[in-house]
C-alpha cells in the first residue's frame, strides 16, 4: 500500500471517530423531547444508573416537594435532605425504584407548553387492578429538559 492510500485511510478512520463522537454528544438524554427524558430515567433507574439520573432530574425542584409522596402506596410524604438520599430512593433497593418496578408502567401523552411539559406516566397494579395516573412535570434548563416533579393521582 502506497503512502497515499495510508493517509486516505487514516483521514478515513478520523472522520468515522469525530462523526461518532459528534452524534453520541447530541443524543444526550436530556437533549431529547420530554418523553424521552422521561424513558430515559426508567432505564437509568433500571440499570442504576446513578450519573445519568442525576443528569435528568432537576434536583433541587424535587427536593423541595414536600407535599406528595411519589413512591406511590405510601399515606405520607418523605422529605429527602440531599441529592444523594433522593438517588438512593430512585436505585437500588429504594422505596421509590421498587414501588414503580412493582407495576406495570405506561408512559402516554406529552403536553408542552413553551419551556414546560407534562408527560403522563400511569402505574397499573394487575393483581389489584389499582391505577395510579401522573404526570411527570419536565421544564427546560440549560436547553435541555429535566424531570421537576412527580405528581402521583389515584
Amino acid at each position: 500500500m502506497n503512502k497515499r492510500a495510508i493517509q486516505g485511510w487514516g483521514l478515513l478512520i478520523l472522520s468515522v471517530v469525530v462523526l461518532g463522537i459528534l452524534v453520541s454528544c447530541s443524543g444526550a438524554p436530556g437533549d431529547k423531547n420530554p418523553k424521552d427524558v422521561v424513558i430515559s430515567l426508567f432505564g437509568a433507574m433500571e440499570r442504576d444508573e446513578r450519573a445519568t439520573i442525576a443528569h435528568l432530574l432537576d434536583m433541587p425542584a424535587l427536593m423541595s416537594d414536600r407535599n406528595d409522596d411519589y413512591a406511590l402506596q405510601r399515606d405520607e410524604a418523605r422529605v429527602f435532605h440531599n441529592p444523594e438520599e433522593l438517588l438512593n430512593d430512585l436505585t437500588g433497593e429504594g422505596t421509590t425504584k421498587r414501588a414503580w418496578f412493582s407495576l406495570q408502567r405506561v408512559i402516554g401523552d406529552t403536553e408542552i407548553a413553551g419551556d414546560t411539559a407534562l408527560v403522563e406516566v400511569s402505574f397499573m397494579n394487575k393483581r389489584t387492578g389499582t391505577l395510579y395516573y401522573t404526570q411527570f412535570g419536565l421544564h427546560r434548563a440549560q436547553d435541555r429538559w429535566k424531570i421537576f416533579s412527580f405528581k402521583a393521582n389515584q
